[in-house]
């Protein structure tokens, strides 16, 4: 890619007499931190859940997985609607059918009409993930971008990590409905920050909206070599991190024995790394470009997985070994994710919005499935090595990835 692509493919690089208000950051960072607190601010009530409603685990499990298929799904959508109609409207639309459909939780009459909830909710409040991104890039140049998505992006760190702490206390002092109520809040205060502070930043709105102009965008973003890398870049680098996530309470109460309690609070090392990579990534990456950012943080989560692998490997199997390496893991996710975010979102101004979206939901399928997997392979098993592999796997390929960006984006380095 040579500096004239890049000037081509960047029309909002300088300030221009049109150039859209820019929102408030701590704004960003609310709207994007709804749907990740969503996601997990039930877990404490699961059981609780499976009890009213006298449904078996495996059936209250899917209030998870048909919400993150949800979201993964949605992301395809919102991104198009947010590059016709705009990105405010969509945003706010979204939100209103979040509070509205979480504010009827409560009142399911059977733990299918909850799971049918939680899939509306999920597919609703992901604007915010998908809007935040594109937001962003309508208003900065890919490497400014990429800076601004390193504090943006907290929000998909905090929110998840303190999600389950509020639910727990919630569910211990006024039961399961109690969550769904303050999560309509939230969604009520996020509308309210939206209303306020994000104003309108798509001020070239695609003429029209059709299967075959989606589906034309769509394919032209899959047979752009760069949108790919950075796509397959994001994806495989949060895997490494999903597959922790899918194979870790396996390990943590069949092979080390810990409590949930303890497990949860050694769970947070990893976020707490994601939130100081986020902060390196918008203090360096307009200095160093997002294809250094890339490859550091590839090589970070590599590091990051080899150390238990090894330290289990040789018998030093414990939380610390297997937590400790975790929060290399979170800063390399938080380094090299929003410089992969910012690219896939900036190979195509135009259509900003299709491309956050595409992108997102290849992440949020990878990490799925991953995630999928690596619950499967340890089932039975003794040992932790099946999951180490798997993020072996994914770490590698990453740092594959990144290696072959590196020189295609080297003049923005």
């Amino acid at each position: 890619m040579n500096d004239a692509t890049i000037k081509r493919c960047e029309p909002h690089a300088g300030p221009t007499p049109s150039a859209p208000r820019r929102p408030a950051v701590f704004a960003l960072i609310a709207i994007s931190g709804l749907s990740p607190f969503a996601i997990n601010s039930v877990v404490p009530s699961m059981p609780a859940i499976s009890l009213a409603f006298d449904a078996p685990y495996a059936r209250v499990q899917l209030m998870l997985s048909a919400f993150l298929a949800s979201v993964a799904i949605a992301q395809i959508i919102i991104g198009p609607l947010s590059d016709r109609f705009g990105r405010r409207p969509v945003l706010l639309g979204g939100f209103l059918v979040f509070v509205a459909v979480t504010a009827l939780a409560p009142a399911a009459p059977s733990i299918d009409v909850l799971i049918a909830i939680r899939i509306v909710q999920g597919a609703s409040g992901c604007v915010g993930i998908v809007l935040s991104r594109a937001i962003v890039r309508d208003l900065f140049e890919r490497r400014q971008a990429a800076s601004m998505l390193g504090y943006v992006t907290m929000g998909l760190a905090v929110a998840p990590m303190v999600a389950p702490t509020i639910g727990g206390l919630l569910q211990a002092a006024f039961g399961w409905t109690s969550i769904f109520w303050f999560t309509a809040i939230l969604g009520a205060c996020c509308i309210a920050v939206a209303w306020v502070y994000v104003p309108e930043t798509n001020m070239q709105p695609t003429e029209r909206l059709s299967f075959a102009t989606v589906f034309g965008d769509f394919g032209a973003l899959v047979r752009n070599v760069d949108f790919v890398l950075f796509t397959a870049s994001s994806s495989l680098t949060t895997g490494v991190f999903f597959a922790f996530m899918g194979g870790t309470p396996y390990v943590s109460e069949r092979i080390l024995d810990l409590s949930p309690a303890i497990y949860g609070l050694w769970f947070a090392a990893a976020p707490v790394g994601y939130v100081a990579g986020n902060y390196l990534a918008g203090r360096f990456t307009e200095h160093f470009g997002v294809a250094r950012m890339i490859l550091a943080g590839s090589a970070l989560a590599l590091l990051g997985a080899a150390i238990p692998f090894i330290l289990f490997s040789a018998g030093m199997a414990s939380a610390e070994a297997l937590f400790l390496p975790m929060i290399l893991v979170g800063i390399a996710n938080g380094v090299s994710l929003p410089s992969a975010i910012s690219g896939a979102v900036s190979v195509r101004p135009d259509i900003a919005g299709s491309a956050a979206g595409l992108s997102g939901a290849a992440q949020m399928g990878v990490g799925a499935a991953i995630s999928a997997v690596a619950g499967a392979v340890l089932t039975g098993q003794t040992s932790a090595t099946p999951m180490f592999l798997l993020m072996l796997g994914a770490a590698a390929l990453a740092l594959i990835v990144a290696l072959v960006l590196y020189p295609r984006n080297r003049p923005q380095a």
